[in-house]
């Protein structure tokens, strides 16, 4: 795992609905403290938007999230996205980031789920939607059983609850498009203060 999202701990997830959101959202992103960003690359401009956001922020770590198949991988991969995040486990999608020596954090919620992600050599997991499946209460008990696999909570985490979910050694970092709604300088800037244990 790139060290970092180890250090900041945070991975806001984007979602780009035309090319023109890319550098007011990238800059808010960026003037807010972040060093990390996953592309959705689920909408039409995705693949444009994440070559754009690439060459123009070489400083930052961009990866690409909601890559549910291989040629979405792909693609993601020939734009030059430096991770792979899914809202699943891709068998497909996991050879082949390891062919190309890229980051996967495949989602899991279940304990098969995080077996066969195990199988596959991969331990640093995005679980989603983490709000739905439990929270912290459900990561817990995962941990308990699996303390060889970290974490990234994505879904039913934001600024509010953070703090809580940040403390906790088997989680590497948080996800979500929490940053992105509001004013995202001040979301990121609070956000990267409790990562910290200023608030």
């Amino acid at each position: 795992m790139d060290q970092r999202v180890l250090e900041s701990k945070l991975v806001p997830v984007v979602v780009f609905k035309d090319i023109s959101e890319v550098n007011p959202t990238i800059d808010g992103l960026k003037n807010g403290g972040i060093k990390v960003v996953e592309i959705c690359f689920r909408t039409a401009c995705a693949y444009e938007g994440l070559v754009k956001a690439i060459k123009e922020y070489p400083d930052l770590l961009i990866g690409a999230g909601t890559v549910i198949n291989l040629k979405q991988c792909e693609q993601a991969i020939e734009a030059g996205a430096k991770f792979i995040v899914s809202p699943g486990l891709s068998i497909e999608v996991a050879k082949y980031c390891q062919s190309k020596n890229i980051q996967y954090i495949p989602g899991v919620v279940t304990p098969s789920e995080i077996m066969q992600a195990l199988e596959l050599g991969i331990d640093h997991l995005k679980f989603f939607p983490a709000g739905v499946f439990g929270g912290l209460k459900a990561l817990k008990a995962l941990s308990a059983a699996f303390p060889q696999v970290k974490f990234m909570p994505t879904g039913g985490v934001d600024n509010s609850n953070l703090k809580d979910f940040v403390n906790e050694k088997f989680i590497f970092a948080v996800g979500g498009s929490f940053f992105t709604k509001g004013d995202i300088a001040s979301n990121c800037k609070l956000a990267v203060s409790i990562v910290k244990g200023e608030k």
